[in-house]
């Protein structure tokens, strides 16, 4: 995965979050979303505060609020479910603009709804600020298995070669006269998926041998080996332990 391989999430810029080393970025976020999925649902001031600390990061960064909303689109899919808790838990009822909804189901999303966002809006940001080979070369410093690095890093850089060649085979259908429009066509449908898993299974032995003949080992290469700094780890970790006391203090205050 080349230098100049850059994702439409990431956002070039030279802030001083953009220079933080991948690593510490990568445990900041993490920090921060476990302290997040700690906190008691009740505690609804304690998610705005949360909601305050990544503002300021995304500030920091000088990433736009805009770039940081409309990526957040990924997870509409939890907020059809969230939506669909207040009618289908059974519980105690409350009336809401004359609809009858479940007191518990209307906790439930609103759970999913704020600790989900808080941590899809978090890995935004580390998206925005950290290149995707950095992010790469930060698992595996942090000792992550190497054939599990490995595995995501191939995803990232042929997951792009595979949709391309998926457009090319859907166009060279389309220039036959092909069109799919009812279950008689899912043969035809079949066969391209089958014939896309062959050309991948190809390519990825003839990008294997390649690798190999240049000196692949099964491991990347750590272009900069250079430790992070104290004052690195300290700015990195300024998130999740500004959200912490925020933490302890909703346990605190649930306490009987």
């Amino acid at each position: 995965m080349g230098a100049g391989h850059a994702h439409k999430l990431y956002r070039r810029g030279d802030s001083p979050v953009h220079a933080l080393p991948a690593h510490t970025k990568l445990v900041a976020v993490l920090g921060f979303v476990l302290v997040v999925v700690t906190t008691p649902r009740e505690a609804v001031w304690a998610f705005a505060g949360y909601a305050v600390l990544l503002g300021a990061v995304a500030a920091r960064a000088r990433v736009p609020a805009g770039f940081v909303l409309r990526r957040l689109a990924i997870e509409l899919p939890f907020v059809a479910f969230a939506l669909l808790m207040p009618f289908v838990v059974p519980g105690e009822q409350t009336q809401v603009l004359g609809v009858s909804l479940s007191v518990p189901g209307l906790w439930g999303a609103w759970n999913i709804l704020a600790k989900g966002t808080l941590g899809v809006a978090a890995s935004v940001l580390l998206a925005a600020t950290t290149e995707l080979r950095a992010l790469i070369l930060a698992l595996q410093r942090l000792r992550l298995p190497p054939l599990l690095v490995q595995i995501a890093s191939f995803m990232i850089r042929y997951g792009d070669l595979i949709t391309d060649e998926m457009r090319r085979m859907s166009i060279a259908r389309r220039s036959r006269g092909f069109e799919a429009s009812g279950v008689r066509h899912w043969g035809v449908l079949a066969k391209s998926a089958g014939a896309l898993f062959i050309r991948s299974y190809e390519r990825g032995e003839r990008v294997h041998l390649a690798m190999v003949s240049r000196g692949y080992t099964g491991t990347m290469p750590l272009l900069d080996d250079r430790p992070a700094t104290r004052a690195q780890w300290a700015t990195a970790l300024a998130l999740p332990l500004a959200a912490l006391p925020i933490c302890l203090l909703a346990l605190l205050g649930r306490t009987p």
